[in-house]
């Protein structure tokens, strides 16, 4: 069931919808208002598809005639995507605007294996308007194909290995907390990664980690739990042994490969090394 904070922000979402012009052809709410797990500190984002191209005094026109005030910008400049944040009735809002044509190039960018979160935003949208876009998108996008699983898998695992386990001894010197911090991120990041494309699943963003890993059916034991431990635990050695006794954990869920072959080995190494 949606939290009442994400129907009440979905109907200011649809209000800066209708207001669009014509020229905008599909309006996908996505974030968490579209999952129906807003809060109060949740914005509103929408992706926004417009039959030509814009620059960006023409998307801040379309962000304006909608009804955003305060305008700013973010990220790259001057690619075809364009992104535009301000306030609607006290709410914020971040819309990305795509030219149809890039639209279609980044879908199938994502679909060859192009690491993004917007494949999970799409996958999970909500339209606002349409022209039939977003439902072939998603049509598409419920096929993961097998080759995008198994590269993301063998890149994840491609750093544990090929040096000597003792040389993760290095973060936990006193005084190396940022290195080993460093390190463990990589691995969380690396060890999603692989959990994700073991369950098919388009990898979002690390927000709400804990729900969103409850529900994939092939995972670690107390995945998010785990991660939230070794980022916190004050004792050097033992933070990055709960780190790698994870990796160790979640490249024993993968199929073989051979950077995952090698990782098994390695992080049995180097977790007996940290024992």
């Amino acid at each position: 069931m949606a939290t009442a904070r994400s129907e009440e922000l979905r109907v200011v979402a649809q209000r800066v919808a209708d207001a669009l012009p014509s020229e905008v052809i599909e309006v996908v709410l996505t974030g968490s208002v579209s999952r129906g797990m807003a809060d109060e500190v949740s914005d509103v984002e929408m992706l926004l598809v417009t039959a030509e191209p814009l620059e960006l005094e023409e998307a801040y026109a379309i962000a304006r005639g909608a009804g955003l005030e305060d305008l700013d910008t973010w990220g790259t400049q001057g690619v075809p995507a364009k992104r535009v944040s301000g306030y609607v009735e006290r709410e914020p809002f971040e819309l990305i605007m795509w030219p149809r044509d890039f639209a279609e190039a980044e879908l199938d960018a994502l679909l060859a294996g192009k690491l993004s979160s917007a494949a999970d935003a799409l996958a999970h949208g909500v339209s606002l308007r349409t022209s039939g876009l977003l439902a072939k998108w998603q049509q598409r996008l419920g096929d993961y194909p097998e080759e995008v699983a198994a590269a993301r898998i063998e890149e994840a695992a491609l750093p544990w290995g090929g040096f000597t386990p003792a040389g993760l001894l290095t973060v936990i010197r006193p005084g190396e907390r940022l290195s080993l911090l460093e390190w463990m991120l990589d691995g969380a990041v690396r060890v999603l990664r692989i959990v994700y494309a073991v369950n098919r699943v388009w990898e979002p963003t690390t927000k709400r980690l804990a729900m969103r890993v409850e529900r994939l059916a092939v995972k670690p034991d107390r995945l998010a739990e785990r991660i939230t431990e070794a980022m916190t635990e004050p004792d050097l050695r033992r933070a990055l042994a709960i780190m790698t006794e994870l990796q160790l954990d979640t490249v024993r869920l993968a199929p073989d490969g051979p950077n995952v072959v090698r990782a098994r080995r390695w992080l049995e190494d180097a977790l007996a090394l940290l024992a």
